[in-house]
């Protein structure tokens, strides 16, 4: 049995693991963080993920949260997170980072730990969405600029960020798939006379509303044809059980920066 500390507890994410964790029979909570103004501190996390009672108590102190921890899989903010990480290295626990929007400077920190330990990062943990952006970079390289790429995805009301950091990561694979940047190709807003659509662009498209977990959609559009990769989750769950896959396979690699890719054995 390994032991699994979570950072964001109190997050949708954290309390999904949280009942991810109470049905594993090879991996169990063993620390929960919650922020230091959070009024869970020193609640059971199974009573917080409304799971039921786990043994584990909420605390702010990381270092108590990592205590007997063999992985940390941090779902928190970009701030907390390199702070998250920095408690991990001095206890040798290496890490799965859900967290996204880190800036060039967090990003440094994580390649930084992964000096040291092994670290796993992903703005998107389910198990389909990174064999979507395996057959969007094939989809993009194979079809070319004669087909016009359009990123659509949909979330509920809630998420602060447009687009998603899973539908931007699908436009950088794209472009990346066929030699331009996105910061180059990238078409983030239309309104009014737009003129016609330049050729190589890659458009997105964003809706905010309900519940929705989660939608994205890659329509590659040519004269005569249209080609779709869609992904759809229906249960935050699905983030959750891939996390703890990403978990499982991180427990014993060699120091290194690794992506889910890694985890599914994709080129």
């Amino acid at each position: 049995m390994a032991n699994v500390a979570v950072f964001g507890v109190t997050g949708r994410m954290g309390r999904c693991l949280v009942r991810a964790l109470r049905e594993s029979e090879d991996l169990a909570l063993s620390g929960a963080l919650a922020s230091a103004g959070s009024a869970t501190l020193g609640r059971d996390a199974g009573d917080v993920a409304e799971a039921g009672p786990v043994g584990v108590t909420v605390t702010a102190d990381r270092t108590r949260a990592l205590e007997g921890a063999d992985v940390l899989v941090d779902f928190t903010l970009p701030s907390a997170t390199v702070a998250n990480l920095g408690a991990a290295a001095a206890r040798g626990v290496p890490a799965v980072i859900g967290t996204t929007g880190l800036d060039a400077a967090q990003q440094e920190a994580v390649r930084a730990f992964s000096r040291q330990l092994p670290v796993l990062i992903a703005p998107n943990m389910s198990l389909g969405v990174n064999l979507m952006f395996s057959l969007v970079a094939r989809s993009a390289a194979a079809l070319g600029d004669a087909y016009d790429i359009e990123i659509l995805e949909a979330h509920h009301r809630n998420k602060v960020d447009a687009p998603s950091g899973t539908a931007l990561r699908l436009g950088e694979i794209a472009a990346g798939a066929r030699g331009v940047t996105l910061a180059d190709a990238g078409i983030h807003a239309r309104a009014g006379n737009t003129g016609p659509r330049p050729r190589g662009g890659i458009g997105f498209a964003v809706l905010r509303g309900g519940d929705i977990v989660g939608e994205h959609r890659v329509l590659f559009a040519a004269a005569g044809e249209t080609f779709e990769i869609a992904h759809r989750a229906t249960d935050r769950m699905t983030f959750a059980y891939g996390a703890l896959t990403a978990a499982r396979w991180l427990l014993g690699r060699p120091p290194g920066l690794y992506g889910m890719a890694d985890v599914l054995g994709l080129e």
